[in-house]
């Protein structure tokens, strides 16, 4: 509990400080901008000029920035939100309220009976953003957090960090969106952590943008990371003196081109490097990682058709729902080392429509996919592939609430066991937004 607390008290010490060292001297509401476009009442305006500013703002999907740009802002913005629901099964209790073919049980009851009843706050958001003049042009800044606990702090409602970084001209250092990771695919969903074959990954970077206009061009340095599966292995061979390295940064790149009706295509690609090392014998291994990411928004009309599918070998940990990386592969060819680690092979996809019957309605209904080439050496009951499908209606009588119903289906196939169990959900949720112009003026 006193870890907790610090914890909040530093970001609460951090937005205090954002405040007094921006230095503007005006202080007022921001209007005409507090709602999230994820809403129904944003999704309405898919039939006018902007309708790609459907930008997800519950579930996994970004932040948005005010309509109006000042000269110099600071906003603080967020929303609470409450998901309940019936899980019609059972799945991995840390995951409690989301859908995750991954954590679907590996084995009959292992996670004890079906039926549950779920309540959660977690998805609720806090972020402040703004914008300044340098000497060096406009700094452009933001943080956020919301409250969903994975890794240590999985099944937990705590501080969870979202987007750190800063940004002057070209040039942005620190957390945000993967450069391979399209956002704008996330669709108008309420379960947070959304289509399981998505590229998806908030990562610390370098980023380097060229062009951003209607032709964007983006560069990346990315952290590196991984894990891997030792299979069969693990209970025979000692891995006690077997280390993975990241010797080096992921190198991402992407390219789009947008047009006037908002539709747009996207192609990204990224290349990484591992290093496995065996201290046993001094050996190590090097081993190459890869993919390709094509992904578009499509808009006619009241809709907008979001597509990706994604290909490559050893980046399941940019991936929305994917276990690991790296498992080993028995090599007979090599003496040596006839026990190798491989990058597993894998594809990802996601199509989603979101519809808008109204100001007040929308409709979100879509399916996603993501398969595993799993090594020779990797258990039986390893995770192989899985599916994720749904589809929801949601109500906005106004622009800082929304209420609405989603039903959710999940399955997980094992990799030769033919143990392959599915998951049926029910929840309801409520959110309440909030956007309010902290420090500057809206332009007159």
């Amino acid at each position: 509990m006193t870890f907790r607390f610090i914890r909040f008290s530093w970001v609460l010490v951090a937005v205090t400080g954002l405040v007094f060292a921006s230095g503007f001297t005006a202080a007022e509401a921001q209007t005409g901008t507090g709602a999230s476009p994820n809403t129904p009442a944003a999704n309405a305006e898919l039939a006018t000029a902007a309708p790609q500013e459907q930008e997800p703002t519950q579930g996994q999907g970004g932040s948005v920035p005010p309509e109006d740009k000042p000269k110099s802002y600071l906003d603080i913005y967020g929303f609470v939100m409450l998901d309940m629901g019936y899980d019609v099964k059972t799945n991995n209790p840390d995951w409690f309220d989301v859908m995750r073919p991954s954590k679907l049980p590996s084995f009959p009851g292992e996670f004890g009976k079906n039926g549950n009843t779920y309540f959660s706050v977690r998805q609720s958001r806090f972020g402040v953003k703004g914008e300044q003049d340098t000497a060096m042009g406009k700094l452009k800044y933001e943080f956020e957090f919301d409250m969903f606990g994975v890794g240590v702090d999985a099944g937990q409602t705590t501080i969870r960090p979202r987007q750190y970084y800063g940004e002057i001209g070209p040039i942005l250092a620190g957390q945000t969106n993967s450069v391979f990771m399209d956002g704008d695919v996330f669709p108008n969903v309420v379960e947070y952590w959304g289509p399981n074959g998505m590229v998806f990954l908030r990562n610390p970077q370098l980023r380097y943008t060229p062009l951003n206009g209607a032709t964007k061009l983006m560069f990346a340095l990315e952290k590196p990371g991984g894990s891997g599966d030792a299979g069969v292995i693990a209970d025979r061979v000692d891995l006690s003196n077997i280390h993975p390295r990241f010797q080096f940064p992921d190198f991402s790149t992407a390219i789009s081109h947008t047009w006037e009706n908002k539709s747009y295509l996207r192609l990204a690609g990224i290349v990484r490097d591992f290093k496995i090392d065996n201290l046993n014998n001094n050996v190590t291994q090097n081993v190459v990682g890869w993919g390709i990411n094509a992904s578009s928004n499509l808009v006619f009309h009241k809709n907008i058709l979001r597509l990706q599918y994604t290909y490559g070998e050893g980046i399941e940990n940019y991936m929305n729902d994917a276990p690991i990386d790296v498992a080993p592969k028995f090599d007979p060819s090599s003496t040596i080392q006839p026990i190798k680690g491989q990058a597993v092979p894998m594809y990802g996809l996601s199509a989603y429509l979101d519809h808008s019957w109204s100001e007040k309605w929308t409709t979100a209904i879509g399916y996603s996919r993501l398969l595993m080439h799993n090594t020779n050496l990797q258990t039986p009951d390893a995770f192989h592939a899985g599916d994720y499908a749904s589809t929801n209606l949601l109500y906005s009588p106004f622009k800082n609430f929304m209420a609405g119903g989603e039903l959710q289906y999940g399955r997980r196939f094992n990799f030769s066991d033919g143990f392959n169990p599915n998951d049926y959900r029910i929840q309801f949720s409520f959110k309440y937004s909030f956007d309010y112009r902290v420090l500057g003026k809206k332009p007159s």
